[in-house]
């Protein structure tokens, strides 16, 4: 239905290319959750470097899959990381991207039987 995507971009990457966006989706399901959960270690941890290093590894895929909001999201994370800032300030910008991946992963595994 991709109400939570937009995969146009992957389309015009792939010259609509089933195969390829097949190939993206797969890895979008199963690399950013993880890489979220490593951006998570790292506010917890108060290890600014290691968010940064998986926000800035997933920023290019939010953009790809249409996830405007979490990659401006995702863009704030990464300047935290670059301020060094207090878990407080970024929790909820975190927690809101994970929501929106969540939800997105969600639809495609659903939309495309995954």
């Amino acid at each position: 239905m991709a109400l939570k995507y937009n995969l146009s971009k992957v389309y015009a990457l792939s010259d609509n290319d089933p195969e390829f966006v097949q190939q993206i989706l797969i890895l979008f399901v199963t690399e950013v959750p993880q890489d979220l959960k490593k951006i998570k270690e790292g506010i917890n941890e108060k290890d600014h470097k290691k968010a940064y290093a998986y926000a800035h590894k997933i920023k290019p895929t939010l953009d790809l899959i249409g996830l405007n909001v979490a990659f401006e999201e995702i863009l704030q994370v990464e300047a935290w990381t670059k301020a060094e800032g207090r878990k407080k300030d970024i929790i909820e910008t975190f927690k809101s991207v994970k929501q929106r991946v969540k939800d997105a992963v969600k639809e495609i595994k659903k939309d495309f039987d995954l």
